[in-house]
């Protein structure tokens, strides 16, 4: 699966860490930064990651910042991501089954780096359940 990453400065070290895991599990990762923990803005981060998506240039987004949140508003403005900002995994379980996410959004300083690997390999092993989900999916799509 490609996936395509990104982070702000308090979400660095923890995508640094989801790069090389889903490295290790076989994935072909784009690291669209930042490339050091310094300050930096989320939003400018968080658009290349949902237009990698969008455009078909990778199949999933995962963002990391502070909190998740922000990184989710900035990515759900652009068209065709739907983008789920996810604390345990039966939430990432949810996010797939129900809602179709394909952009996650953790955070680097209130969830344990090992849980984050378990909501990730959750969000990446879950399918959408389809059925009654596809014409709620379908009403979210049509508000883009």
């Amino acid at each position: 699966m490609k996936i395509s990453i990104a982070s702000d400065h308090a979400g660095f070290e923890q995508k640094e860490r989801l790069r090389a895991f889903l490295e290790g599990l076989g994935h072909e990762v784009c690291d669209h930064g930042p490339a050091t923990d310094d300050r930096v803005d989320y939003p400018d981060y968080a658009v290349p990651v949902a237009k990698d998506v969008a455009e078909g240039r990778a199949d999933r987004g995962v963002l990391v910042c502070g909190t998740g949140i922000g990184m989710a508003l900035a990515a759900d403005k652009i068209a065709g991501v739907r983008a789920a900002n996810i604390i345990t995994p039966q939430f990432a379980a949810l996010c797939r089954e129900h809602n179709d996410a394909n952009v996650i959004t953790l955070s680097g300083r209130f969830v344990e780096p090992d849980a984050n690997e378990e909501i990730l390999r959750t969000f990446l092993t879950t399918d959408f359940g389809g059925g009654r989900h596809v014409g709620r999916v379908e009403k979210i799509m049509a508000l883009d």
